[in-house]
């Protein structure tokens, strides 16, 4: 993985409803999203795991 893509914020205010977080409630996608988040996938031996500087 060599490019590194960040994700739309959960948290970002939208029209409808007040955030994205409102569309999901009780999802087992949440306990996933924890799980990975605390996996140190450098040390697992995934690459590209840091993001590269990028020129604006």
């Amino acid at each position: 993985m060599k490019r590194f893509i960040a994700g739309e914020d959960r948290q970002q205010i939208t029209l409808l409803p007040d955030c994205l977080d409102d569309y999901i409630t009780d999802n087992p996608g949440r306990l996933v999203e924890v799980f990975v988040d605390d996996l140190d996938l450098g040390v697992l031996g995934f690459a590209g795991v840091a993001p590269e500087a990028t020129v604006t």
